[in-house]
């Protein structure tokens, strides 16, 4: 069984946008080894389009003019990566991507129980949902020493507490901190 696991960057003050946090060479190269630790990504729609409009690399093999040379190991990773795609709106998705239809929990089940590394969840939606169903089976928050003073708070309306031990700690000489953790079962 493959675990599912959640990996988000927020600010000190839980701002998720990804607009507000600190990219840098060392936080991108830790984000691309974390994307090989993977069999496949589960994205909501939202994420699944933000991500291939920034990621997706063209068949022309020119980088877009904004991406530094040491953003391309994240470009390949995510490039190349399995992507699975909830959306009850798209009709299809490609970019070695699969539309995810039906009951959320039974797919999300079906996924986990196949062999390999895991399955890493992005986004707002999706994880807060999975999280209710008691489905992640590790929470990792890269933490980047800046408060936004904006921002929804990250799972805002879960309905139970999750109650969470730390497993793994990370310190990024830009002040940046990974937290992995589990669930306390």
């Amino acid at each position: 069984m493959r675990p599912l696991r959640f990996s988000i960057n927020i600010t000190l003050d839980g701002c998720y946008d990804h607009r507000a946090g600190i990219p840098d060479q060392e936080t991108h190269r830790y984000a691309a080894e974390t994307l090989l630790r993977a069999d496949a990504l589960l994205f909501g729609r939202v994420v699944y389009e933000m991500m291939e409009a920034a990621w997706r690399l063209p068949q022309s093999g020119v980088r877009p003019d904004w991406m530094t040379d040491w953003m391309v190991p994240f470009a390949d990773a995510i490039h190349a990566a399995k992507k699975y795609v909830v959306s009850s709106t798209l009709e299809h998705v490609d970019w070695n991507a699969e539309l995810v239809r039906g009951d959320l929990e039974t797919a999300v089940r079906q996924l986990k129980r196949e062999p390999g590394k895991g399955v890493y969840v992005a986004g707002m939606k999706l994880p807060l949902a999975l999280a209710e169903m008691g489905l992640i089976d590790e929470y990792e928050f890269i933490v980047h020493p800046r408060i936004a003073g904006y921002g929804p708070t990250l799972f805002a309306g879960l309905s139970k507490v999750v109650d969470l031990k730390l497993v793994n700690r990370i310190e990024f000489s830009s002040g940046t901190v990974a937290l992995r953790y589990e669930p306390k079962r």
